[in-house]
């Protein structure tokens, strides 16, 4: 073969190497763009509902005084120590806010089931003066 064939040859396949490139380049970039659209929907979605889990308490239907609420947020949303506001404790619920779609963990369900079973208990833990 002669230098202007293999010449010709390498020209070619440059191009072809660029072409793929650039295709690929396409593929990978509308495939990550639409991974990264529905990353942030997530993101929106679960940040808004943060947002509703922290006003649920002031709507008008809520059924416990929000005086009465500590917010814990992972595995059960708050500890409801109802009507210990006006000094007088009647029962302590552990509450978990849910949207109707929505449903338990496996650790939520666990949660449920030892509380249900009534194997909760107070502790107090003393830390000594150095």
């Amino acid at each position: 073969m002669s230098p202007e064939i293999i010449l010709i040859w390498l020209w070619w396949a440059g191009i072809w190497l660029f072409i793929g490139f650039l295709l690929a380049k396409i593929f990978f970039y509308q495939n990550v763009k639409g991974q990264r659209k529905d990353a942030v929907k997530k993101s929106k979605d679960v940040t808004l509902w943060y947002v509703h889990e922290k006003l649920a308490p002031i709507l008008p239907n809520f059924p416990y005084n929000y005086k009465d609420l500590t917010f814990l947020g992972k595995w059960v949303d708050y500890v409801v120590f109802d009507w210990l506001s006006e000094w007088n404790l009647k029962q302590v619920v552990f509450l978990e806010i849910k949207s109707w779609w929505s449903r338990m963990n496996q650790n939520e369900k666990t949660i449920k089931k030892i509380i249900d079973l009534r194997r909760v208990k107070h502790e107090v833990m003393r830390i000594k003066k150095q």
